[in-house]
């Protein structure tokens, strides 16, 4: 790759985005060049990852694009040694790149199923070592991988994403523990995401009859960075949750996940299309960028924002349960005085 002079100031945080063309990735980029930092941005699609370049330059980052195929080491690891030689020692690294099929089990080809796993799982397992290649030797450095509430729960339709969520929560707990072994500086955690207003569904491969969309409630991309931005600075929690619907899904999974079986049975079809009509001749992003295509930018948002919330106040509980916990003791207490207090009476 050619060297790329983006900066001679070493002071700024240094941070490797993938997938960050769209989105999720596309909006961290931006969360991450408001304060200042060095952004090397990993994509496939070149007129996604100019408009990323243009976004965090206009929000006083640095820019450094590299197109890159997650699905391939070679790439990730050339992307990662071109990443420091330019812009210096990585501190953080957000895996975030992902593709999806949207159809029942038995209408995906092997092919297709290998292409998500290789992006989705092999993707950021890849990107992770090619962090730790270089953050373990200065026993510094953070690694973000974001996820969803479907790593624990799967649902009908998107048995490849789920899939592949599920094995990156295996690995990323897996890998925590032997850090941890080892009394490693490097910090690993995940952020399980809600649906996510992003172009995705704009993209994806789906063999439903009825338009691609996120099951609500929905959430803007920028409440999504701003939890990976969270994450990135605190580290030491294994896991953040984003949205109320991920809190319930997942505890509705560990206390009746047979009865969430038959739910999402009955519901999980119809919630994941709307009335609008499949368009036949609609980009698709599984093998090659959807920008690349059309010649356009999607940007980080998809065709949901009327839809959206920009809030999460489950996420600020996420964030936040050494305080909850401690005032949750606190009420309790006086509780117990009060019931006390009117038993002597």
């Amino acid at each position: 790759m050619e060297q790329q002079d983006v900066s001679e100031d070493r002071t700024a945080q240094v941070v490797v985005v993938t997938g960050a063309s769209g989105g999720i990735g596309r909006a961290t980029a931006r969360a991450f060049a408001a304060r200042g930092a060095k952004v090397a941005l990993l994509a496939r699609g070149e007129e996604g990852l100019a408009e990323a370049v243009a976004d965090v330059e206009r929000l006083g980052g640095q820019a450094l694009p590299i197109p890159t195929d997650m699905a391939d080491p070679d790439q990730v690891e050339a992307a990662a040694a071109h990443a420091e030689a330019v812009l210096g020692p990585i501190e953080v690294w957000v895996n975030v790149a992902f593709t999806s099929v949207f159809a029942e089990f038995t209408d995906i080809s092997p092919a297709e199923y290998k292409r998500v796993t290789e992006v989705d799982y092999l993707g950021y397992v890849y990107g992770t070592m090619a962090a730790l290649k270089r953050m373990r030797p200065r026993d510094a450095g953070t690694i973000v991988q974001v996820g969803s509430a479907l790593a624990y729960r799967g649902i009908p339709l998107q048995s490849a994403y789920c899939g592949a969520k599920h094995a990156v929560q295996g690995f990323n707990e897996a890998l925590r523990c032997e850090l941890l072994h080892h009394r490693s500086g490097v910090r690993t955690t995940m952020v399980q995401m809600p649906a996510v207003n992003t172009p995705q569904f704009d993209w994806v491969l789906s063999r439903l009859p009825g338009a691609a969309q996120p099951v609500p409630p929905i959430y803007q991309p920028e409440v999504a960075a701003r939890a990976v931005l969270y994450a990135a600075d605190h580290p030491g929690r294994r896991e953040y949750w984003v949205g109320g619907s991920t809190m319930g899904t997942l505890i509705a999974n560990a206390v009746a996940p047979g009865l969430l079986d038959r739910y999402l049975a009955r519901t999980g079809f119809a919630s994941q299309q709307d009335d609008r009509p499949q368009d036949p001749d609609r980009p698709v992003n599984l093998w090659d960028p959807a920008d690349g295509k059309e010649g356009r930018d999607y940007g980080a948002h998809g065709s949901f924002d009327n839809r959206s919330s920009s809030r999460s106040p489950q996420l600020w509980g996420s964030q936040h349960h050494g305080a909850l916990a401690l005032t949750a003791a606190v009420v309790a207490c006086a509780l117990v005085v009060a019931a006390r207090g009117r038993s002597l009476r």
